[in-house]
This record gives C-alpha cells, structure tokens and sequence, in this order.
C-alpha cells in the first residue's frame, strides 16, 4: 500500500507564540519521529500547493476568505479569535494546508497512492463556514472532501473525525449536505462545547466523558460509529486525524495509546477496502504532547501503508 506524505515549509512558518500548544514543533516531532522509526524514506513525498480560492469558495463564504486575508498582518500578529492567530506567514501556511489536502486527494483518486497523510498545519476541523477558531482557520479536511465530490463526481463521502475535540467546524459546513457522512468521537463536555445534541443520518457525533479509556472508545466506536458508517458506503474515507486524545496529552482528558490509534485506522481501512477501493485521506489535527504526537502518527502511517 503506497502512502502518501504530504506537507511544505510554509507550515513551520506560522507561529502563534512560544507557549502556544499548536506550534511548528509539532510537524519537525512527527518527522523526527518517522525517521526515528525508519518509516519517512518509505512514504511518496509531495510539496503541498496553494489551495486556489474557488476550493477553498465550496466550504467557506466569500466573505470569509476575503476577510481572513484582509486580516493577514505584515508583521507581529493579530488574533482572529482568543485562540487563534495569525503571523505574517500564517496566510501562506493556511493556504498550503487546504491544498494539502486537495492534493492527496488528487493521487489518491488517480491512483498513484493507494492513501495519503497530509501534514500541514494550521489544522482545520473547528474552523467554520464564517468562523475560525479553535487554531483553525480554513476547514482542510472540509476542502479535501468538497474536492472529492465535485472535482471527481463521487456520490458519497464520509469523514472519521477522531479528535479529542468535536469537528464542529466540519459539522456546520455539511450539516445540511447528505452526501457526506461525519463521524466525529470527542470529549463531553468540553470544548467547543457543543455536538451531544446535534446528530442527523449523515451526522454521527459520539460524545465521550472525561477518562475514556482505549477499550471504552473502541466499544463505542464499534457499537455507534462503524455500522452507519459501514451502511453509507462511502466512495472515499477522510480521517480528521488529532492526536490529542492520547494519555499523555493534558489538552484531553482520554486514555488512549497508539495502539487504539491502529485500530481506529485499521478500522476505517476495513471500511474504504469495501465500498471506497480503499481510499484514504487523513489529515493532521491536534495532538500537542510532542512525544506521544510523534510516537502516534507513526503508528497511524504504519498502519495506513501497512509497513
């Protein structure tokens, strides 16, 4: 199985301060790491591209899009919301996460990689029609997967969102879209506070207390998430990818270890080999414990390229 690496020096360049949790460190552990683990020199690399505007049109208003390159500062930064920033590259850094994305699955789709993992950053999935926040600016995972349908025609799409926090970003950009299936495992309550009470046929939130072990997220996983998911038949599996839900990671409260990261990936592998010709795009998310980040993502790349 060919897998895809996916990423670009713009996003080591988008820096929200030192202490900030979502920093340029997180992508040099995940490459530290695949080379540690003897993994990156096995992966197909690609440069990821600028998202064109009209990609970025499908999932986001225009005046968004004007309004968040408006807002770019040309030097220092600028807060777009009390948790999200923008530096003089953060723009650059924003447009080359989305077209990460619409390039896997590019590839993907013609073949050329059997899955891929884009690892860009700012992440995405809190980031709303009209709204950024929560470190995230435009939707990537979004992007990818409105690409996926109007670019190449397919019919039904799903989206595994197995962050800590719920991709509410995501929700509000299909909620009202029935070829796209989200499946979103998070944290309740917790931030963004919202998704227990929000749920439709193509909307499967599974909210999960503070303390969720790996045996309890795999139970519910099986019981809620992977039947729908399986019934809907999804032509192409997008995985929004946050590590912030392992037991190192103090951004969550969860209890989970790389190997339930395996099997959540092995899982929707299980589901894209039977209706999707095993098309996956996963793209990066959170995950702010720089070891376990690492050691989490190689886990999950391993299992993507069965190495």
């Amino acid at each position: 199985m060919h897998t895809a690496y996916i990423s670009h020096p713009a996003c080591l360049k988008h820096d929200m301060g030192q202490d900030h949790p979502e920093s340029p460190a997180r992508l040099r552990a995940i490459e530290d790491r695949l080379h540690a683990a003897h993994l990156f020199d096995f992966l197909f690399h690609y440069a990821a591209p600028r998202a064109e505007r009209g990609q970025l049109a499908r999932v986001h208003d225009a005046a968004y899009i004007d309004a968040i390159e408006a807002a770019s500062p040309s030097e220092g930064r600028v807060a777009l919301d009390p948790d999200t920033l923008m530096n003089p590259h953060t723009l650059a850094a924003a447009y080359h996460a989305a077209g990460g994305a619409v390039l896997a699955v590019d590839r993907v789709m013609q073949a050329e990689v059997g899955n891929a993992f884009v690892a860009c950053r700012p992440p995405g999935h809190h980031a709303t029609r009209g709204q950024a926040m929560g470190f995230c600016i435009f939707n990537n995972v979004a992007v990818a997967a409105a690409h996926a349908l109007e670019a190449h025609g397919l019919a039904r799409v799903g989206i595994v969102d197995f962050d800590v926090h719920h991709g509410n970003g995501t929700e509000d950009i299909f909620k009202d879209d029935a070829r796209v299936m989200l499946c979103s495992t998070f944290q309740h309550p917790f931030y963004p506070y919202c998704g227990a009470d929000s749920s439709s046929p193509h909307i499967v939130n599974m909210p999960l207390p503070a303390g969720t072990t790996g045996k309890r997220y795999r139970e519910a996983f099986e019981a809620e998430v992977l039947p729908r998911l399986a019934a809907f038949q999804p032509e192409m599996l997008f995985i929004s990818a946050g590590f912030d839900g392992h037991r190192e990671d103090d951004m969550g409260q969860f209890g989970l270890m790389e190997a339930d990261y395996i099997w959540i990936t092995e899982q929707v592998k299980h589901i894209a080999a039977q209706s999707a010709q095993g098309r996956i795009v996963s793209v990066l998310e959170g995950g702010y414990d720089l070891n376990s980040l690492g050691r989490s993502v190689a886990a999950h790349i391993k299992a993507l390229a069965e190495l």
